[in-house]
Protein backbone atom coordinates (compact mmCIF):
# COMPACT_ATOMS: atom_id res chain seq x y z
CA UNK A 1 0.00 0.00 0.00
CA UNK A 2 1.07 3.44 -1.08
CA UNK A 3 0.02 6.21 1.46
CA UNK A 4 -0.45 9.96 0.47
CA UNK A 5 1.84 11.69 3.06
CA UNK A 6 4.55 10.23 6.08
CA UNK A 7 5.95 11.44 8.63
CA UNK A 8 8.79 9.74 10.47
CA UNK A 9 11.86 9.42 12.63
CA UNK A 10 10.43 12.16 14.96
CA UNK A 11 9.08 12.74 18.22
CA UNK A 12 5.64 11.60 18.37
CA UNK A 13 3.56 13.93 21.12
CA UNK A 14 0.29 13.43 22.70
CA UNK A 15 -0.96 14.59 26.06
CA UNK A 16 -0.12 11.23 27.55
CA UNK A 17 3.26 11.06 26.32
CA UNK A 18 5.83 10.48 23.62
CA UNK A 19 7.49 7.80 21.53
CA UNK A 20 9.59 7.87 18.60
CA UNK A 21 7.95 6.76 15.24
CA UNK A 22 5.87 7.94 12.14
CA UNK A 23 2.42 8.64 10.92
CA UNK A 24 0.78 8.07 7.75
CA UNK A 25 -2.22 9.85 6.02
CA UNK A 26 -3.81 9.04 3.08
CA UNK A 27 -6.85 10.33 1.85
CA UNK A 28 -6.82 12.93 4.41
CA UNK A 29 -7.07 10.60 7.17
CA UNK A 30 -4.65 8.88 9.73
CA UNK A 31 -4.07 5.22 8.75
CA UNK A 32 -0.64 4.44 10.99
CA UNK A 33 1.06 5.87 13.89
CA UNK A 34 3.75 3.66 15.10
CA UNK A 35 7.57 3.06 14.71
CA UNK A 36 9.06 4.47 11.91
CA UNK A 37 9.80 1.25 10.30
CA UNK A 38 6.24 0.19 10.36
CA UNK A 39 5.40 3.01 8.31
CA UNK A 40 4.06 2.33 4.78
CA UNK A 41 5.47 3.57 1.17
CA UNK A 42 4.46 7.43 0.46
CA UNK A 43 3.98 9.46 -2.40
CA UNK A 44 5.52 12.07 0.05
CA UNK A 45 7.97 11.41 2.86
CA UNK A 46 8.82 13.92 5.55
CA UNK A 47 11.63 13.26 7.43
CA UNK A 48 11.07 14.63 11.12
CA UNK A 49 14.62 13.56 13.17
CA UNK A 50 15.01 15.73 15.54
CA UNK A 51 11.36 17.52 15.39
CA UNK A 52 8.10 17.03 17.39
CA UNK A 53 4.92 16.18 15.90
CA UNK A 54 1.66 17.11 17.76
CA UNK A 55 -1.67 16.63 16.46
CA UNK A 56 -2.82 19.83 14.61
CA UNK A 57 -3.29 22.50 17.01
CA UNK A 58 -6.64 24.40 17.17
CA UNK A 59 -7.20 28.05 17.64
CA UNK A 60 -10.89 27.81 18.97
CA UNK A 61 -10.86 31.62 19.08
CA UNK A 62 -10.31 33.95 15.84
CA UNK A 63 -12.27 36.65 14.51
CA UNK A 64 -11.71 36.54 10.26
CA UNK A 65 -14.06 39.42 9.94
CA UNK A 66 -15.74 38.28 7.37
CA UNK A 67 -18.36 39.55 5.54
CA UNK A 68 -18.63 42.70 6.40
CA UNK A 69 -15.03 44.12 7.16
CA UNK A 70 -12.61 42.38 5.40
CA UNK A 71 -10.19 45.54 4.89
CA UNK A 72 -9.58 43.83 8.23
CA UNK A 73 -8.90 40.35 7.93
CA UNK A 74 -10.73 37.69 5.50
CA UNK A 75 -10.45 33.91 5.41
CA UNK A 76 -7.85 34.02 3.19
CA UNK A 77 -5.42 35.96 4.98
CA UNK A 78 -6.56 34.84 8.36
CA UNK A 79 -6.02 31.15 7.54
CA UNK A 80 -2.64 31.92 6.06
CA UNK A 81 -1.72 33.68 9.43
CA UNK A 82 -2.96 30.58 11.12
CA UNK A 83 -1.28 28.09 9.19
CA UNK A 84 1.90 30.29 9.25
CA UNK A 85 2.00 29.86 12.90
CA UNK A 86 1.23 26.22 12.70
CA UNK A 87 -2.47 26.13 13.55
CA UNK A 88 -4.44 23.51 11.63
CA UNK A 89 -8.04 24.44 12.56
CA UNK A 90 -9.70 27.68 13.64
CA UNK A 91 -13.06 28.39 14.39
CA UNK A 92 -14.70 31.44 13.72
CA UNK A 93 -17.07 34.24 15.56
CA UNK A 94 -19.60 35.38 15.02
CA UNK A 95 -20.06 39.67 15.12
CA UNK A 96 -19.66 40.17 11.21
CA UNK A 97 -21.61 41.78 9.24
CA UNK A 98 -24.57 40.86 8.73
CA UNK A 99 -24.33 38.65 11.82
CA UNK A 100 -23.77 35.15 12.43
CA UNK A 101 -27.20 34.88 13.16
CA UNK A 102 -29.55 32.68 11.11
CA UNK A 103 -29.10 30.77 7.91
CA UNK A 104 -28.94 33.03 5.46
CA UNK A 105 -25.98 35.16 7.26
CA UNK A 106 -24.41 31.21 8.03
CA UNK A 107 -24.42 30.24 4.83
CA UNK A 108 -23.22 33.66 3.56
CA UNK A 109 -20.11 32.88 5.53
CA UNK A 110 -19.44 29.38 4.74
CA UNK A 111 -19.58 30.05 1.00
CA UNK A 112 -16.83 32.45 1.53
CA UNK A 113 -14.85 30.15 3.75
CA UNK A 114 -15.00 27.29 1.78
CA UNK A 115 -13.80 29.36 -1.21
CA UNK A 116 -10.87 31.09 0.62
CA UNK A 117 -9.63 29.17 3.69
CA UNK A 118 -6.39 26.67 3.38
CA UNK A 119 -6.95 25.25 7.09
CA UNK A 120 -9.81 23.47 8.21
CA UNK A 121 -12.69 25.82 9.85
CA UNK A 122 -15.76 25.73 12.35
CA UNK A 123 -18.39 28.62 12.48
CA UNK A 124 -19.48 29.95 15.75
CA UNK A 125 -23.48 31.04 15.51
CA UNK A 126 -24.43 34.50 17.64
CA UNK A 127 -27.11 34.49 20.42
CA UNK A 128 -29.02 38.28 20.41
CA UNK A 129 -32.10 38.94 21.88
CA UNK A 130 -33.37 39.56 18.28
CA UNK A 131 -32.72 35.36 17.11
CA UNK A 132 -33.26 33.45 20.09
CA UNK A 133 -35.94 31.71 18.39
CA UNK A 134 -32.81 30.64 15.51
CA UNK A 135 -31.13 28.76 17.87
CA UNK A 136 -32.21 25.24 16.12
CA UNK A 137 -31.92 26.70 13.12
CA UNK A 138 -28.16 27.62 13.44
CA UNK A 139 -27.44 23.88 14.98
CA UNK A 140 -29.44 22.58 12.10
CA UNK A 141 -27.00 24.65 9.62
CA UNK A 142 -23.89 23.04 11.35
CA UNK A 143 -22.43 25.73 13.85
CA UNK A 144 -19.74 24.28 16.40
CA UNK A 145 -21.18 26.33 19.01
CA UNK A 146 -22.79 29.44 20.14
CA UNK A 147 -21.41 32.77 20.89
CA UNK A 148 -23.01 35.46 23.64
CA UNK A 149 -21.68 39.05 24.21
CA UNK A 150 -22.26 39.39 27.63
CA UNK A 151 -20.24 43.07 27.46
CA UNK A 152 -19.18 45.59 24.77
CA UNK A 153 -18.10 44.41 21.50
CA UNK A 154 -16.54 44.72 18.20
CA UNK A 155 -19.61 45.43 15.70
CA UNK A 156 -21.89 46.78 18.89
CA UNK A 157 -24.16 43.88 18.81
CA UNK A 158 -26.82 43.69 21.65
CA UNK A 159 -26.76 42.05 24.66
CA UNK A 160 -29.51 39.53 25.66
CA UNK A 161 -31.00 40.59 29.11
CA UNK A 162 -31.45 38.20 32.08
CA UNK A 163 -34.61 36.27 31.31
CA UNK A 164 -33.30 36.39 27.53
CA UNK A 165 -29.94 34.59 28.62
CA UNK A 166 -32.61 32.07 30.75
CA UNK A 167 -34.09 31.49 27.68
CA UNK A 168 -31.31 31.22 25.30
CA UNK A 169 -29.63 28.65 27.83
CA UNK A 170 -32.80 26.65 27.89
CA UNK A 171 -32.86 26.77 24.25
CA UNK A 172 -29.35 26.18 23.44
CA UNK A 173 -29.24 22.94 25.83
CA UNK A 174 -31.59 20.99 23.40
CA UNK A 175 -29.10 21.43 20.72
CA UNK A 176 -26.39 19.37 22.84
CA UNK A 177 -24.29 22.22 21.35
CA UNK A 178 -22.02 24.31 24.08
CA UNK A 179 -22.63 28.13 24.46
CA UNK A 180 -19.49 30.72 25.18
CA UNK A 181 -19.89 33.92 26.71
CA UNK A 182 -17.93 37.17 26.63
CA UNK A 183 -17.64 37.51 30.40
CA UNK A 184 -18.06 41.29 31.24
CA UNK A 185 -20.39 43.16 33.38
CA UNK A 186 -21.88 45.60 30.93
CA UNK A 187 -23.27 47.74 33.50
CA UNK A 188 -19.99 48.08 35.32
CA UNK A 189 -17.42 48.93 32.68
CA UNK A 190 -20.22 51.82 31.53
CA UNK A 191 -20.26 53.30 34.36
CA UNK A 192 -16.47 53.41 34.89
CA UNK A 193 -15.69 54.43 31.34
CA UNK A 194 -17.83 57.19 31.73
CA UNK A 195 -16.67 58.56 34.92
CA UNK A 196 -12.93 58.33 33.78
CA UNK A 197 -14.40 60.13 30.88
CA UNK A 198 -15.70 62.82 32.87
CA UNK A 199 -12.56 63.12 34.99
CA UNK A 200 -10.98 63.85 31.51
CA UNK A 201 -8.94 60.80 31.06
CA UNK A 202 -7.76 59.70 28.03
CA UNK A 203 -4.44 57.91 29.20
CA UNK A 204 -4.10 53.89 28.38
CA UNK A 205 -4.34 52.84 32.32
CA UNK A 206 -7.80 54.08 32.25
CA UNK A 207 -8.80 51.54 30.02
CA UNK A 208 -7.82 48.98 32.31
CA UNK A 209 -8.93 50.07 35.50
CA UNK A 210 -12.41 50.58 33.98
CA UNK A 211 -12.85 46.53 33.06
CA UNK A 212 -12.21 45.68 36.73
CA UNK A 213 -11.93 41.85 37.90
CA UNK A 214 -14.85 41.81 39.59
CA UNK A 215 -17.01 42.36 36.19
CA UNK A 216 -15.78 39.35 34.66
CA UNK A 217 -16.07 37.55 37.86
CA UNK A 218 -20.02 38.61 38.19
CA UNK A 219 -20.52 37.62 34.57
CA UNK A 220 -19.27 34.21 34.71
CA UNK A 221 -21.20 33.75 37.67
CA UNK A 222 -23.91 34.80 36.22
CA UNK A 223 -23.96 32.60 33.09
CA UNK A 224 -23.44 29.30 35.43
CA UNK A 225 -26.41 30.64 37.27
CA UNK A 226 -28.53 30.31 33.97
CA UNK A 227 -26.59 26.95 33.11
CA UNK A 228 -27.79 24.77 35.95
CA UNK A 229 -31.90 24.57 35.38
CA UNK A 230 -30.90 23.24 32.28
CA UNK A 231 -27.27 21.49 31.95
CA UNK A 232 -26.45 24.33 29.45
CA UNK A 233 -22.82 23.25 28.05
CA UNK A 234 -21.20 26.49 29.03
CA UNK A 235 -17.52 28.21 27.97
CA UNK A 236 -15.81 31.13 29.10
CA UNK A 237 -13.96 32.53 26.27
CA UNK A 238 -10.76 34.92 26.75
CA UNK A 239 -10.89 34.23 30.81
CA UNK A 240 -8.33 37.02 32.44
CA UNK A 241 -8.33 37.00 36.09
CA UNK A 242 -7.59 34.80 38.91
CA UNK A 243 -11.17 35.45 40.49
CA UNK A 244 -12.65 33.72 36.71
CA UNK A 245 -9.90 30.43 38.04
CA UNK A 246 -11.89 30.44 41.41
CA UNK A 247 -15.16 30.14 40.02
CA UNK A 248 -14.66 28.22 37.32
CA UNK A 249 -12.82 25.75 39.39
CA UNK A 250 -15.52 25.51 41.76
CA UNK A 251 -18.39 25.11 39.12
CA UNK A 252 -16.10 22.06 37.99
CA UNK A 253 -15.65 20.49 41.46
CA UNK A 254 -19.80 20.96 41.98
CA UNK A 255 -19.62 18.35 38.19
CA UNK A 256 -21.29 21.45 36.02
CA UNK A 257 -20.33 21.46 32.58
CA UNK A 258 -18.35 24.66 32.32
CA UNK A 259 -14.81 24.85 30.41
CA UNK A 260 -12.68 27.62 30.35
CA UNK A 261 -10.27 29.18 27.95
CA UNK A 262 -7.11 31.52 27.89
CA UNK A 263 -5.02 33.48 25.69
CA UNK A 264 -1.50 34.21 25.63
CA UNK A 265 -1.34 37.95 26.42
CA UNK A 266 -3.03 36.89 29.86
CA UNK A 267 -0.42 34.24 30.40
CA UNK A 268 2.97 36.05 29.00
CA UNK A 269 1.88 40.19 29.25
CA UNK A 270 1.55 42.42 32.40
CA UNK A 271 -0.83 44.95 31.95
CA UNK A 272 0.64 47.67 33.39
CA UNK A 273 2.77 47.77 30.36
CA UNK A 274 -0.19 49.74 28.63
CA UNK A 275 1.71 52.40 29.82
CA UNK A 276 4.50 52.09 27.66
CA UNK A 277 2.59 50.17 24.57
CA UNK A 278 -0.57 52.39 24.76
CA UNK A 279 -3.73 51.37 22.50
CA UNK A 280 -1.65 48.51 21.10
CA UNK A 281 -2.32 46.32 24.20
CA UNK A 282 -6.31 47.71 24.87
CA UNK A 283 -7.76 44.44 24.13
CA UNK A 284 -11.62 43.34 25.84
CA UNK A 285 -11.32 41.55 28.71
CA UNK A 286 -7.46 43.77 29.47
CA UNK A 287 -4.89 42.48 29.85
CA UNK A 288 -4.25 42.08 33.72
CA UNK A 289 -1.12 42.17 36.43
CA UNK A 290 1.19 39.09 37.45
CA UNK A 291 -1.17 38.23 40.21
CA UNK A 292 -3.87 36.87 37.33
CA UNK A 293 -1.45 35.80 34.49
CA UNK A 294 0.22 33.73 37.85
CA UNK A 295 -3.38 32.28 38.41
CA UNK A 296 -4.16 31.29 35.00
CA UNK A 297 -1.31 29.42 34.77
CA UNK A 298 -2.20 27.71 37.85
CA UNK A 299 -5.36 27.36 36.48
CA UNK A 300 -4.34 25.18 33.17
CA UNK A 301 -2.14 22.88 35.69
CA UNK A 302 -5.16 22.16 37.78
CA UNK A 303 -7.34 21.71 34.63
CA UNK A 304 -9.76 24.87 35.82
CA UNK A 305 -9.07 26.21 32.32
CA UNK A 306 -9.01 23.89 29.64
CA UNK A 307 -7.48 25.71 26.94
CA UNK A 308 -5.39 28.29 25.68
CA UNK A 309 -6.66 30.32 22.27
CA UNK A 310 -5.79 34.10 20.69
CA UNK A 311 -9.04 35.94 20.51
CA UNK A 312 -7.09 37.11 16.70
CA UNK A 313 -9.04 40.54 16.44
CA UNK A 314 -7.46 42.54 13.84
CA UNK A 315 -7.89 46.00 12.86
CA UNK A 316 -6.77 49.08 10.96
CA UNK A 317 -3.63 50.81 12.33
CA UNK A 318 -6.10 54.32 12.06
CA UNK A 319 -8.56 52.09 14.01
CA UNK A 320 -5.75 51.43 16.74
CA UNK A 321 -3.76 53.81 17.31
CA UNK A 322 -5.38 57.11 18.83
CA UNK A 323 -4.50 59.66 21.38
CA UNK A 324 -7.52 58.70 23.18
CA UNK A 325 -7.45 54.80 24.72
CA UNK A 326 -11.43 55.26 24.35
CA UNK A 327 -11.49 56.11 20.87
CA UNK A 328 -9.09 53.00 20.11
CA UNK A 329 -10.25 49.50 19.30
CA UNK A 330 -9.47 46.75 21.27
CA UNK A 331 -7.99 43.30 19.91
CA UNK A 332 -4.85 42.56 17.46
CA UNK A 333 -3.61 39.68 14.87
CA UNK A 334 -2.48 36.51 17.35
CA UNK A 335 -2.93 33.06 15.38
CA UNK A 336 0.48 33.55 13.83
CA UNK A 337 2.22 33.99 17.21
CA UNK A 338 0.57 31.29 19.41
CA UNK A 339 2.60 28.42 18.68
CA UNK A 340 6.14 30.29 18.83
CA UNK A 341 5.11 31.89 22.26
CA UNK A 342 3.87 28.94 23.67
CA UNK A 343 6.71 26.73 22.76
CA UNK A 344 9.15 29.33 23.99
CA UNK A 345 7.06 28.69 27.78
CA UNK A 346 8.14 24.99 26.93
CA UNK A 347 11.63 25.81 26.92
CA UNK A 348 11.73 27.60 30.04
CA UNK A 349 9.99 24.83 31.47
CA UNK A 350 6.39 27.01 32.52
CA UNK A 351 4.51 23.54 30.64
CA UNK A 352 5.89 20.60 29.06
CA UNK A 353 5.10 19.83 25.44
CA UNK A 354 2.64 17.23 26.46
CA UNK A 355 0.60 19.85 27.99
CA UNK A 356 0.68 22.08 24.61
CA UNK A 357 -0.64 19.01 23.07
CA UNK A 358 -3.41 19.27 25.53
CA UNK A 359 -4.33 22.70 25.88
CA UNK A 360 -3.76 23.09 22.01
CA UNK A 361 -5.58 20.06 20.81
CA UNK A 362 -7.38 17.79 22.43
CA UNK A 363 -9.12 19.93 24.79
CA UNK A 364 -10.21 22.42 22.66
CA UNK A 365 -11.26 19.76 20.07
CA UNK A 366 -12.96 17.95 23.04
CA UNK A 367 -14.71 21.25 24.35
CA UNK A 368 -15.97 22.11 21.06
CA UNK A 369 -17.28 18.37 20.06
CA UNK A 370 -14.85 17.79 16.98
CA UNK A 371 -13.38 14.83 19.38
CA UNK A 372 -11.60 12.46 18.13
CA UNK A 373 -11.92 13.95 14.34
CA UNK A 374 -9.58 16.74 15.70
CA UNK A 375 -7.01 16.81 18.71
CA UNK A 376 -6.09 13.37 17.98
CA UNK A 377 -3.24 11.20 16.08
CA UNK A 378 -5.27 8.07 16.83
CA UNK A 379 -6.20 5.95 13.39
CA UNK A 380 -8.98 7.50 11.52
CA UNK A 381 -8.81 11.02 12.73
CA UNK A 382 -8.21 13.58 10.57
CA UNK A 383 -4.46 13.60 9.26
CA UNK A 384 -3.66 17.09 10.72
CA UNK A 385 -0.29 17.50 12.12
CA UNK A 386 1.62 20.54 13.64
CA UNK A 387 5.43 19.93 13.73
CA UNK A 388 7.49 22.38 15.18
CA UNK A 389 11.44 22.02 16.20
CA UNK A 390 12.01 23.34 19.82
CA UNK A 391 15.52 24.29 19.00
CA UNK A 392 14.66 26.86 16.23
CA UNK A 393 15.14 30.52 17.48
CA UNK A 394 13.35 33.85 15.91
CA UNK A 395 12.07 37.16 16.56
CA UNK A 396 8.53 37.89 16.20
CA UNK A 397 8.01 40.71 13.78
CA UNK A 398 5.30 42.51 13.21
CA UNK A 399 5.87 43.34 9.52
CA UNK A 400 6.45 40.16 8.55
CA UNK A 401 2.77 38.71 9.77
CA UNK A 402 0.35 37.68 7.10
CA UNK A 403 -2.84 39.20 8.32
CA UNK A 404 -4.03 41.77 7.20
CA UNK A 405 -3.06 44.50 9.34
CA UNK A 406 0.56 44.09 11.20
CA UNK A 407 0.52 44.81 14.49
CA UNK A 408 1.38 43.14 17.81
CA UNK A 409 2.46 43.31 20.96
CA UNK A 410 5.12 40.64 20.77
CA UNK A 411 6.80 42.49 18.39
CA UNK A 412 10.27 42.32 19.05
CA UNK A 413 10.13 39.32 20.95
CA UNK A 414 12.61 36.59 20.83
CA UNK A 415 10.98 33.27 20.52
CA UNK A 416 12.03 29.56 20.97
CA UNK A 417 10.49 27.01 19.75
CA UNK A 418 9.15 26.97 15.71
CA UNK A 419 6.46 25.12 13.48
CA UNK A 420 8.10 23.75 11.30
CA UNK A 421 5.28 22.55 8.94
CA UNK A 422 1.74 22.31 9.07
CA UNK A 423 -0.24 19.72 7.79
CA UNK A 424 -4.07 19.73 7.10
CA UNK A 425 -5.62 16.73 6.06
CA UNK A 426 -2.42 15.50 4.68
CA UNK A 427 -1.60 18.36 2.60
CA UNK A 428 1.57 20.38 3.74
CA UNK A 429 0.10 24.00 3.80
CA UNK A 430 3.01 25.54 6.13
CA UNK A 431 6.79 24.30 5.26
CA UNK A 432 9.71 25.68 6.96
CA UNK A 433 8.06 29.19 7.13
CA UNK A 434 6.61 29.13 3.38
CA UNK A 435 2.68 29.03 3.20
CA UNK A 436 1.88 27.15 0.06
CA UNK A 437 -1.51 28.99 -0.68
CA UNK A 438 -2.50 26.83 -4.30
CA UNK A 439 -3.55 23.68 -1.96
CA UNK A 440 -7.00 22.84 -2.03
CA UNK A 441 -9.22 24.26 0.22
CA UNK A 442 -9.91 23.87 3.91
CA UNK A 443 -13.14 21.93 4.90
CA UNK A 444 -15.82 22.80 7.41
CA UNK A 445 -16.13 20.88 10.67
CA UNK A 446 -19.35 20.43 12.38
CA UNK A 447 -19.51 18.82 16.04
CA UNK A 448 -20.17 15.54 16.86
CA UNK A 449 -23.21 16.11 18.00
CA UNK A 450 -24.68 17.11 14.68
CA UNK A 451 -22.66 14.11 12.84
CA UNK A 452 -24.37 11.54 15.58
CA UNK A 453 -28.06 12.85 14.05
CA UNK A 454 -27.26 12.85 11.06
Amino acid sequence: MTVDLVVKGGTIVTPQGNFSGGVAIDEGKIVASGTSSAMPAADRTIDATGLLVLPGIIDGHVHFREPGFEYKEDFHTGTTAAAAGGVTTILDMPNVNPPTADASSFQLKLGLARQKAIVDFGIFGVVMPTNINKIQELAAQGAIGYKIFMGETVGNLPSPDDWELVLAFKEIAKTELRVGVHAENRAITTHLVNQFKSEGRLDPLAHLESRPSISEAEAITRAITFTRPYGTKLHIFHMSSEEGVQIVQEAKEKGLPVTAETCPHYLLVDGQTIQKLGPLLKMNPPVRSGTHSKALWRGLKTGAVDMIATDHSPHTKEEKFKSSIWEAIAGWPGTETMVPLILSEVNKGTLTINEVAKYMSENPAKVWGMYPQKGSLAVGSDGDLTVVDLNASSTIKAEKLHSKNKFTPFDGWNVNGLPTYTIVGGRVVMEKGDVYEDVSRGKFITPYSLKVKQ
